[in-house]
């Protein structure tokens, strides 16, 4: 053999493969073949001090930051305990808060519908009067079911004429 010292061996226990180009783990500094050189494949002791982590709280939703070789459980917990800026009497606000108030109806939007005569809120389903009962004093009409009514009022009074009715 002309070159002796080319190459080194695997330092996986079960491989000791005599690679040409063997690559060193940046985090245990051992020497492995391209078979096993990621950090599961070899089960490398000090993957943790290469995992860098940003875990997120769970109660405020900051971003935690976590020093190497320490756990991110241990640094969410310390977070919690020291300075978390998580305010219980400010959860999320529910977004479909419009309920409608037509008996029955469970329905609720995402912004307010108030009836024209009633003034009460309701759903798309039930928002035109005559949909929802309305107890107003007036007439029970939709905008768009009142629209004829008042078509009518403002005709001129010989409308008929120029179709050729009386």
């Amino acid at each position: 053999m002309e070159f002796p010292d080319l190459g080194k061996h695997c330092s996986e226990v079960t491989c000791k493969q005599l690679d040409f180009l063997p690559m060193t783990c940046d985090a245990c500094e051992d020497v492995f073949c391209k078979d096993h050189i990621t950090y599961d494949q070899h089960k490398c002791s000090s993957a943790y001090k290469k995992d860098v982590q940003v875990p997120d709280c769970p109660l405020c939703g900051a971003p935690v930051p976590v020093k190497r070789g320490e756990l991110a459980d241990i640094a969410v917990g310390q977070h919690i305990d020291r300075n978390c800026s998580f305010d219980p009497s400010k959860r999320k606000q529910k977004i479909f808060t419009n309920r409608c108030h037509k008996p029955g109806c469970k329905k609720k939007e995402l912004i307010k519908i108030e009836c024209d005569q009633c003034h009460s809120n309701f759903c798309l389903s039930h928002r035109h009067p005559l949909d929802h009962d309305c107890k107003s004093k007036g007439q029970a009409l939709s905008k768009a079911g009142a629209s004829p009514f008042r078509a009518k009022e403002a005709k001129p009074s010989g409308w008929c004429r120029d179709i050729g009715e009386r």
